[in-house]
């Protein structure tokens, strides 16, 4: 059996949800999974790649930045590392970053997928929602679930739509990087997570 070992970045948010999606994953596609919570540059070694959850993401790059973690990453994703964003994960990996309607653009902590991205898009929490969706790519169908999701408001043509919902795209991917605004890890559906195992390879 393959073994392949998954960091999960573990500055804030949830990630048993995560680490249990990508478990399932592996042993769907007959690979054993190590899991490793990211929260120090040396925790990234031997990795072959790295899922970063929804949350807080001023919160996660605060504590990134200060931990040394953050330029480490940042370096290995330039470099063509695997990772899949959800949420937070999803602005991390953007290369515009707007904090709201009004305000100006700024450069995402790493900017690997050319995209504009807006925090909060649909809303604050109580404004959270799920909707049928079905990524033809992934060959999947799964209840999409939107908590203080980011909009995608701007992509490049080289980046890959894999899925879209009101007229924004909500799954993208650029080579081996996924990007997702809302939480597949929610949907009970680990079809999103075993795409996400091949793109590591």
């Amino acid at each position: 059996m393959k073994e392949r070992t998954i960091g999960l970045l573990g500055l804030q948010g949830a990630i048993e949800e995560h680490e249990a999606s990508i478990k399932e994953a592996g042993t769907r596609l007959g690979i054993e999974i190590n899991i490793r919570h990211v929260l120090l540059p040396e925790d990234l070694d031997g990795l072959d790649g790295i899922i970063m959850p929804g949350g807080e993401s001023t919160a996660m790059i605060k504590q990134g930045t200060k931990s040394g973690l953050l330029p480490a990453l940042r370096k290995r994703l330039a470099d063509g590392f695997p990772a899949f964003g959800t949420c937070a994960g999803a602005i991390l990996l953007a290369k515009h970053v707007k904090r709201d309607a009004k305000s100006e653009i700024r450069e995402g902590a790493f900017p690997v997928i050319d995209m504009t991205i807006l925090r909060n898009g649909y809303g604050r929490q109580k404004d959270s929602f799920s909707v049928p969706l079905h990524i033809a790519k992934v060959g999947t169908d799964l209840n999409a679930v939107f908590i203080r999701a980011p909009i995608i408001e701007e992509i490049h043509p080289e980046v890959d739509v894999l899925a879209t919902f009101d007229g924004h795209p909500v799954i993208v991917q650029k080579d081996n990087v996924l990007a997702s605004t809302f939480h597949p890890e929610l949907s009970g559906n680990p079809d999103v997570h075993s795409y996400f195992l091949k793109l590591v390879g």
